[in-house]
């Protein structure tokens, strides 16, 4: 008797332990700390940053190698027949002016690598919100689409302002841009905003890839007059 009872009791499982059907069916959502997006956003930023300084670096020694080795000819020297004082003059001007070349070539390397990533995440994304739903009649549509639907799932509002001028041209405007509201800087506003074009990469390149994925080849460009408010000017090729 004292066995059966062990066993009995072994047995029974409080009901609040045992997951409901409604629970199962619709499960609840897990959300992430905002701040989290901006530390994996800074994260990232300085990741492939430093990942295209090792890709140019590598690309370097591999050109100064095929010069060593005679498969490329070798670039002209820089004002070799210049006076001295003329020499040095323009020798400084040419270190400063390819130092500025320098930098914004990484600064495009960067930028470009960034609009990649976005695009995967938003051709994902946009997948995926459109999953139930019907085909989008006209551009319009999925223009409309993006603005509302897209930018609430990564953004968490719509867009405040959508214009066109009816011939492919889309201006979609956000006054308080969620990816640049905490950007600053101790060098001023003109360093500030010089900082916040490389954080809107990603998000010009999610915009592409959703529309993209929704059957639309567009150029994205993104444009920071003022922080925090961003535009997104979306261009579609003539005849689409």
């Amino acid at each position: 008797m004292a066995a059966r009872s062990s066993l009995q009791g072994a047995a029974i499982t409080p009901s609040s332990s045992i997951p409901t059907l409604s629970a199962l069916a619709d499960p609840p959502a897990r959300v992430m700390d905002g701040a989290a997006m901006d530390y994996f956003l800074i994260e990232l930023v300085n990741t492939v940053r430093a990942s295209s300084a090792v890709a140019v670096a590598r690309t370097k020694k591999v050109e100064q190698e095929m010069i060593d080795a005679g498969l490329l000819p070798v670039p002209p020297p820089n004002a070799a027949a210049a006076p001295a004082s003329m020499r040095d003059s323009m020798a400084s001007t040419g270190s400063k002016l390819d130092g500025k070349i320098a930098r914004d070539e990484d600064e495009e390397a960067v930028r470009l690598r960034l609009e990649s990533i976005g695009m995967h995440v938003g051709a994902n994304v946009a997948e995926r919100l459109c999953h139930d739903r019907a085909l989008f009649e006209n551009t319009l549509d999925a223009i409309k689409f993006i603005c509302k639907d897209l930018w609430s799932a990564c953004w968490d509002k719509q867009v405040d302002n959508l214009r066109t001028n009816h011939r492919g041209v889309y201006v979609l405007q956000d006054n308080s841009f969620k990816t640049i509201q905490r950007i600053s800087s101790w060098g001023g506003r003109a360093d500030a905003l010089k900082k916040a074009k490389i954080y809107v990469a990603m998000p010009a390149g999610i915009i592409k890839g959703a529309l993209a994925r929704l059957g639309l080849q567009t150029v994205v460009v993104p444009e920071i007059t003022t922080l925090p408010q961003c535009t997104f000017q979306v261009k579609l090729p003539k005849g689409a």
